[in-house]
Parts: C-alpha cells; structure tokens; sequence
C-alpha cells in the first residue's frame, strides 16, 4: 500500500498571493482581502469575490510521484442556463504547466434566474489526485480554482515536501474586475494576469475581484500596506455597469485611491489602465443588466440601460473614463514620474472584438485573455515599460512575437 505524507493544516509558507489566511472549522480558507478590509462592507458580491482564489497557490519542492489535495468547494450556478464549468487545479512543475484536474462536491448555490430564489446542496469533501509526477526533485505549484471559494483541508503526497524557497521575483500587485478575476478563463493559470506573470518574470498578487473594481477606499488601503514590488490598477468597467457614479466623483475618487496607495508605495511604478473594448458601454451609460432575450434561450448576455445623450451631464461610459485616467495621470506624473497609463483599448479593441468578440458583450474569452496576457507583458513588463523599471531585472520580453502560453 502507498505510503502518504499528510500535510494538514498547511502551513502559511506553502501559499502565494493569497492576503489572508483563514482558519475554518473544516481548513483553511485564502483571502485575497484581509479582515480589516471585510469588515468595511457588506456586499455579498465582493465577499464572494475576494473569497474565491484567483491567483493563490501553494508552492513546495519534492520529489514525489503523486499528491493529492483534499478541499471543500462552494461555488454558484444559475438554472436555466447553460451549466457553468467546474472549477479546477492546475499543477505546475518546474514553472511549466504540467496538468489540471477538476473539482467536485462542496456546496453549491443554484439562482432561479426567473424567481431569484436559491437553492443550495451539500456533498461533502474532494480531493484532487495527480499521478505521474516526473522523476526527481521539482518545484510543485497548486493553483487553486479561481472562481470558486476554496477551503483546503490536506496535502497528501508519496514523498516528502518542503516549501518552496522565495523566488526573489519582484511582486506584481494587480487590481481589476471580473475581467483580471478571471472570468470565463478555462482554468487558474489562464487567467490574463496569470499569463501575464509567467510571460513578465514576476509573482503575482491578484486582486482582480467580480463586479468589485469601485475604487473602495478599503481596498486601496489593503495594497497600501501589502508589499509590492510594481503595481497596476485597472479601472472602469464595474464603475459604468453598476453606474455607481457621476464624473463629478469619479476625478477625487481616482485620486484619492492613489494618494492612499502612494502612503505606503511613494516610489514603486505604478500602471493606471483603463478598460477593454466594450461595445454596449463604449458610449452608453449603465447601470448594465441581463438580456432578457438571451435569458429566455439559456444563455447569458450583457446589455446597457443607460442613455447615451446621459453622457452629457455626467453619466459615466467607458470612453469618458478613458479620458478622464488619461487626464489625471497626464497631470500627476509631472511629480510622480513613476505613474503611468495604459489605454485598455492597446490589451483588446475593436478590430480584436471584431475576430474575438465578448462572449457575452462583457467578459473575454479564453483566447482573449491569452491576447490580453501577452499584451500586457509586452506593453508592462518589457525592457523599459513602465513596470520594468531598473534594479528589478524582470524577464526581458520581446516587442512583438510573444511566446505561446502554455497548454492547458
């Protein structure tokens, strides 16, 4: 019989880029927000957010031949649609992306998308199981699901471990929407950030959050005081479909997040990017809403319900914001040299919607964000880009033909 090593619970210095740990009744549980944070909102959209693990994973060398990884997952369904794919694991060897495995049991939350009534179904622990691990000894990553809430309660493996040594990688700080969350990507490393990092040379703190890029002030408080080597804000989107606020707002509040964030971060080059190309709000107001139509064919879109004449008395889209973050970072790198821009239409625009439109008018594909991903080394981590400053030595990338993304 297999003789096992049961890591449990796993220690603090097997994880990466989570914020947070937290230690549940069942394992335990990453955060990409910590408590402090938390404990200012009440929105279950970002609670949920921040608790799914985009970007966390567990790193150790050893030269087993076999783990296994026992969790407990909750994610969300919508009936009358077509079923959202199960989260998974993706294993990394030796920085390669080596196999994935899917999740299963947990608990799971089924919306009535016609009546909003929930409906929830337990079935217990799941371990993923990966055989056939090359021979000798390598360095292991487990990248965590990252759009489903994940509590780990073991760590099994046929040989002993140990965590893996820091990498010395400059630390990438990044924060966006559902789009650097992750949505629609086919597993964890696909994500465009995760791409991204592995493409830049750098280790990835990912707090991409669904529906939660609102420019909280608790959340520029959180990256103030996290430690970060570079960092990018990617801003607009959740601010025009939730039509949270007015242009009025929007400049003070842009500034004021960045004034938190330079308390802790007076220096480290810091990328201010706008959206991506998004047709129903390129020029049309929010609040965004779900199409109906599309609804009633068990599939899900996105449409606008704003007026674009609104624009004209402050009504945010997408092209205002555009305007406006170019404005004020025009207007404050005359003293923060170390601030910088990136127009969101440079990752995705409309001649790349054209060959790869949104699935849904709102969220990439899995090709898109690989598009993305690539991009964004290019136009952040490159020789002489803006989060590619002296004294960091991040791979040095090309400025065209990008090297594939590893298969998945």
């Amino acid at each position: 019989m297999e003789k096992w090593i049961t890591t449990a619970p796993i220690p603090e210095d097997y994880f990466r880029g989570a914020v947070e740990l937290e230690t549940t009744g069942q394992g335990t549980l990453p955060h990409r927000l910590p408590a402090s944070a938390r404990a200012q909102t009440t929105d279950p959209q970002l609670l949920m957010a921040e608790s799914q693990p985009s970007g966390v994973r567990l790193a150790f060398r050893s030269r087993a031949s076999a783990l296994e990884l026992e969790l407990i997952r909750s994610r969300t369904t919508f009936s009358g649609l077509r079923p959202r794919p199960d989260g998974a694991v993706d294993l990394v060897v030796d920085g390669q992306v080596h196999d994935s495995s899917a999740t299963g049991g947990g608990k799971t939350t089924t919306i009535d998308m016609a009546t909003g009534t929930l409906s929830e179904v337990a079935d217990g622990t799941w371990t993923i199981r990966f055989d056939d691990l090359p021979e000798g000894t390598h360095d292991i990553e487990l990248w965590l699901p990252h759009n489903e809430r994940i509590e780990l309660i073991a760590l099994r493996t046929n040989a002993p471990l140990e965590p893996t040594a820091l990498t010395g990688l400059p630390v990438w700080v990044h924060h966006g929407s559902s789009i650097s969350h992750g949505s629609n990507a086919t597993s964890p490393t696909a994500i465009w950030p995760a791409i991204a990092a592995r493409l830049g040379g750098v280790e990835l703190t990912n707090l991409g959050f669904g529906g939660s890029a609102l420019l909280d002030p608790f959340t520029a408080r959180a990256i103030r005081d996290m430690a970060a080597d570079v960092i990018s804000l990617k801003i607009g989107i959740n601010l025009v479909n939730l039509d949270l606020m007015r242009l009025r707002a929007l400049g003070p509040a842009i500034h004021g997040f960045l004034d938190t964030i330079r308390e802790g971060h007076p220096e480290t080059p810091l990328l201010l990017v706008s959206a991506i190309y998004c047709p129903i709000h390129e020029d049309t107001p929010g609040p965004g809403a779900f199409d109906l139509e599309s609804l009633a064919a068990g599939e899900l879109r996105f449409r606008a319900t704003g007026d674009p004449a609104e624009s004209a008395s402050g009504k945010l889209t997408l092209r205002v914001i555009r305007e406006e973050l170019d404005r004020i970072v025009r207007e404050r790198s005359k003293s923060d040299p170390k601030l910088h821009y990136l127009d969101g239409l440079e990752l995705y625009g409309e001649a790349d919607y054209a060959e790869l439109p949104l699935p849904d008018a709102l969220h990439p594909d899995q090709a898109t964000h690989r598009l993305m991903g690539e991009r964004f080394a290019r136009l952040a981590f490159a020789a002489n880009a803006p989060l590619s400053p002296a004294g960091l030595s991040p791979a040095a990338l090309p400025p065209a033909g990008l090297p594939p993304s590893a298969p998945h």
